[in-house]
């Protein structure tokens, strides 16, 4: 599928105004324009956490409040340390315990998301029972119960 996904990626540069990549779209974007790495977590990133607004400012963030919180499901991440590292994406949003949560690039056209905001009030509830009757060893989500 990699071949197809950049496909789609390199047409969205010439025919969109912007592209936002959520989840594992977000990690293969990041990948794909800044050669940014996910890494595998030693254990699962999985519950409601919060996240701290860096600049104000940003039309994206401007009316978010100072510290919000976001959930996040995932077994990989493109660290936050590597992304501060690349410089070319303007981070947005971050978490102490959940690390990067929302940037962008290129004057606002490339926005990443590394979590789920459109997860509604039951999704990690029935992702955390779907695991527990498949036997995996999950933790209850953060902040969740």
């Amino acid at each position: 599928y990699w071949e197809e996904l950049t496909g789609i990626l390199d047409w969205s540069e010439k025919h969109v105004t912007s592209t936002m990549y959520q989840c594992w779209a977000a990690q293969a974007a990041m990948y794909y324009f800044y050669g940014l790495d996910k890494v595998i977590l030693p254990k699962k990133v999985f519950g409601i956490f919060a996240h701290k607004v860096n600049h104000r400012k940003v039309p994206l963030v401007r009316n978010f409040d100072d510290i919000f919180y976001a959930p996040h499901s995932r077994n990989t991440e493109v660290p936050l340390e590597n992304i501060e590292k690349c410089g070319k994406i303007d981070i947005h949003a971050c978490s102490k315990e959940a690390g990067f949560f929302l940037g962008s690039s290129d004057g606002g056209h490339k926005i990443f998301v590394q979590g789920h905001p459109e997860y509604d009030r039951l999704t990690l509830k029935q992702e955390y029972e779907r695991d527990v009757k498949k036997g995996l060893d999950i933790a209850v989500p953060v902040n969740y119960f």
